[in-house]
């Protein structure tokens, strides 16, 4: 593989991202829900409902924007080596452009259609990216310590 070529993640690779993300952020709305609960007194699972799906989403939508805003990688990402750049100028994103990208994945995620719009085009990129102007590379692992000039 050419250094200086960047690539796209492979649709396999980026499916097995978003599982392990499930996981990790499984952990991260559990203890907000927990949180959320031992504040507010909440006993029941319908008592302040909207208010506990509203602080989820939120969380949710601060977990990857943060990650996204400083070193374009989730926890997720730096494990499966990919990471989010702007489309154009492969720099990382600004806050409201990570908060349009956050919106616009939830929604290609839930209706199937980032995936599905992977099939349409050469290059792979999923909807999202495509209306959100931005792109996933694939990263190259870090060389070991002590192994330059071997």
């Amino acid at each position: 593989m050419n250094a200086t070529k960047q690539t796209t993640p492979s649709r396999k690779r980026r499916l097995a991202c978003m599982l392990y993300e499930g996981v990790l952020l499984f952990g991260v709305l559990f203890l907000t829900a927990y949180l959320f609960d031992t504040l507010t007194q909440s006993r029941h699972a319908l008592h302040l409902r909207g208010s506990r799906q509203l602080c989820l989403l939120a969380v949710t939508a601060l977990y990857f924007s943060w990650f996204w805003r400083h070193g374009g990688q989730t926890l997720a990402m730096k494990t499966w080596r990919i990471r989010l750049v702007h489309r154009d100028t492969t720099t990382p994103l600004s806050w409201g452009h990570c908060l349009w990208r956050f919106a616009l994945g939830v929604f290609c995620t839930l209706t199937g259609l980032g995936f599905l719009y992977s099939f349409c085009n050469a290059e792979q990129t999923w909807l999202q990216d495509q209306l959100g102007k931005t792109k996933m590379l694939l990263t190259h692992p870090n060389p070991k310590p002590g192994s330059a000039g071997r």
